[in-house]
């Protein structure tokens, strides 16, 4: 393990910054080169005007969109590609763009690569080829002459990617892109792994009887021994929620993280009887895990010692931000560490992995210390009991909460498992600051004057099984909801949990609780970068290829739209989801294929059990109820040897619903008999048909008819 201090021999001089003469995401004039004079004009590689970065749409290398191209002279990548299939060899164009290489000046010029590097950067320019990329020929992106046509691929016949590139880096997601939530980023270099995180998902009403969604561990599956180490940027569940489960496959991945997120780790672990390799790092700190070099930046997020990893190999350096936002006024004290940022940018950043989630939301994110107030004058004005539903990782909230508590000298109280656990852990490690006497739990909260008391509650998001749920449907076993109630919902929507969350809400109303929320008074902030802070990330870091991460699709483009228009050329940024490889080879981002994911369920103590299948049965029986036909049979004849019974379950509570069909399946066993079928399983199916067809026709429903044939 290294400190900062041994990364510090030499500060190099500050890459140049592109020119600001002209609007952000406008191409910048082509240089007077008669070579490049000479080709023509392309689309896209005129003038444009500069548009809203949200609203742009430019043409990103997707795993849908790529460009196969040879450089003259041979490389590493060309042999790689060379002995890559066909089919596979998706690759983003490497030529040229009027718009020029932004990393490394406004000089392009191939003949003097020198003159046109900063004074103390020759080496590093020689390094990167003449500003052509790492190891490519000078002249660069405004040399079209070896450019080529891009094929338009469709995203599903990406097949499986080749052998990974030698000296490359390779870059795949098992879960966490093109969706919120579950996130687990894999790098592998020289046969090595590196895993950055490894979260939940929580269902939504397409999936019943789900608990949790985990990534899909297949791809690495029969790899185990070749992890390096699990990095996890902070501690909320869609980052460490699939931890345990992953070292159920191996027990001694060593896991990294700050103090805050371990310890959450911990606790999770002794629930399934584990006892993890944790390893605790700091901001500043330098870890080595096999051929990855791995440096932590302080970055916000609404979780304590939330990290950003910056990840070395010989094949470039990559930045992944985790969860990020960059609040200039944190509760904490904590910034995010953009003068880092800004080293890496001048040490140049090969690869870019920026949260996307508030990519399409204009502006900043309101500072954590404006929701003071408002708690203040929310909690100060309620004349009865406050209840406060809040993630129970967000310790700063929740200290909010208690400081407006005690001004107004009413005594807490936590609800929920999960918040009861990650409140005393903040307490023990000293993140939360609450004062004696100032807790009570739910026996003595019962016997306090209502004006008295602020419950502390999960269930912001609707959880079915949360403290919130069980309120707002009565069933909770010790608090009941009154009409003098303040509900106060101190979180953000998250996508998928809005039908969930207004449940309650109007569970909660009907009740007679006043339900504050987001929509009407400002008792919450994101916790995840806007447009304008990830346009001064962009800046700062300054990446020769940038790759969204952590949001779905329209996030994702959003979020690539933001980097062209702070100079990222648009071929350089990957749009990639889930199981989309990503090769980095001298300093180009390429996608080379898919490895096969999909989503892994949890139902109870089974883990995979449960597929896509099962899930549709369960959605047939929801909808439609379930219909049950038994018969039997002659075995030698075929001929019923009793009356058919059929029986109904959520279908109808008419007992005589289903009285026609057994007049129709009587029928069928008769015209089956008479054409000599003895098989049960075609006259099963034959009564489906038969009883399917009726049920569709009289009650246009669709329910499960389940046949049973019993030959005697």
């Amino acid at each position: 393990m290294t400190g900062p201090a041994d990364d510090a021999q030499v500060t190099p001089a500050r890459r140049p910054r592109r020119t600001a003469s002209r609007a952000a995401g406008a191409p910048a004039p082509a240089p007077a080169e008669p070579k490049a004079a000479a080709q023509p004009k392309k689309a896209g590689h005129s003038e444009a005007p500069a548009v809203h970065p949200a609203a742009a749409q430019p043409k990103m290398a997707t795993q849908s969109e790529s460009v196969a191209e040879q450089p003259a002279k041979s490389s590493a990548r060309a042999k790689a590609t060379a002995e890559a299939p066909e089919s596979d060899a998706a690759q983003p164009v490497r030529g040229g763009s009027a718009r020029g290489d932004r990393r490394n000046g406004a000089s392009r010029s191939a003949s003097k690569p020198e003159e046109s590097a900063p004074k103390g950067r020759q080496g590093d320019r020689n390094r990167r080829g003449g500003g052509g990329g790492r190891g490519r020929p000078g002249g660069g992106r405004n040399d079209r002459s070896e450019q080529t046509a891009p094929p338009q691929r469709d995203p599903l016949a990406l097949g499986i990617p080749p052998k990974a590139p030698k000296g490359g880096l390779r870059v795949f997601a098992l879960g966490g892109i093109g969706e919120i939530g579950r996130n687990m980023t894999v790098f592998e270099y020289d046969g090595k792994l590196l895993i950055i995180d490894c979260g939940v998902l929580f269902p939504e009403d397409q999936q019943p009887g789900v608990d949790l969604i985990l990534p899909d561990f297949g791809p690495i599956e029969d790899r185990m021994d070749d992890i390096s180490a699990v990095i996890l940027t902070h501690g909320h569940e869609d980052h460490i929620g699939a931890v345990p489960f992953l070292l159920r496959l191996r027990r001694d991945i060593p896991v990294i993280g700050a103090k805050f997120t371990l310890a959450l780790v911990a606790a999770k672990c002794r629930e399934h009887r584990l006892q993890p390799k944790l390893i605790e790092v700091i901001e500043g700190q330098r870890t080595q895990h096999g051929p990855f070099d791995c440096e932590y930046f302080a970055v916000n997020h609404s979780i304590p010692d939330a990290i950003a990893v910056a990840v070395r190999t010989p094949a470039g350096l990559a930045l992944h931000t985790g969860d990020i936002k960059l609040d200039q006024l944190p509760l904490d004290g904590r910034l995010t560490d953009l003068a880092g940022f800004s080293r890496l940018g001048d040490e140049g950043v090969d690869l870019f992995l920026v949260d996307s989630t508030n990519a399409e939301v204009p502006g900043f994110v309101t500072p954590e210390r404006e929701i003071g107030p408002v708690l203040d004058n929310v909690i100060g004005k309620a004349k009865g009991r406050v209840i406060v539903a809040s993630f129970a990782s967000h310790v700063h909230r929740i200290q909010q909460v208690v400081e407006v508590a005690q001004r107004y000298d009413r005594r807490i109280c936590f609800v929920g498992r999960s918040m009861v656990r990650n409140m005393q852990i903040a307490q023990d490690l000293g993140y939360l600051d609450v004062p004696d006497g100032l807790v009570v739990d739910l026996d003595q909260a019962a016997n306090l004057p209502v004006h008295k008391l602020v419950l502390i509650s999960t269930g912001s998001q609707g959880e079915p099984l949360s403290a919130l749920s069980r309120m707002a449907r009565g069933d909770h076993r010790q608090i009941n909801i009154r009409a003098d109630d303040l509900v106060v919902l101190a979180s953000s929507l998250i996508p998928g949990n809005e039908n969930a969350v207004f449940a309650v809400v109007n569970g909660l109303a009907r009740v007679g609780a006043t339900v504050i929320t987001q929509q009407n008074a400002k008792v919450h902030v994101s916790g995840h970068a806007s447009a304008g802070e990830l346009l001064y990330l962009y800046n700062a870091v300054r990446p020769t290829n940038a790759m969204p991460v952590h949001g779905e699709w329209r996030h994702l483009r959003a979020n690539g739209a933001l980097a062209v228009a702070t100079g990222v050329p648009e071929e350089r940024v990957v749009l990639a989801e889930n199981g989309v490889v990503v090769d980095l080879v001298d300093g180009i981002a390429t996608i080379t294929g898919r490895v096969p994911v999909g989503q892994v369920y949890v139902d109870g103590l089974s883990v995979g059990d449960v597929g896509e299948s099962t899930l549709s049965d369960r959605l047939v029986l929801g909808e439609g109820g379930f219909i049950s036909i038994t018969v039997a049979v002659d075995s030698t004849t075929g001929k019923p040897v009793s009356a058919p019974e059929v029986h109904g379950r959520g279908f109808s509570e008419d007992p005589e619903a289903l009285d026609d069909a057994h007049e129709l399946v009587e029928a069928e066993l008769r015209r089956l008999t008479n054409e000599g079928v003895t098989d049960t399983h075609r006259i099963a199916q034959s009564v489906r048909r038969v009883v399917g067809r009726w049920v569709a026709e009289t009650y246009r429903r669709r329910p499960m008819i389940v046949p049973t044939v019993i030959g005697v």
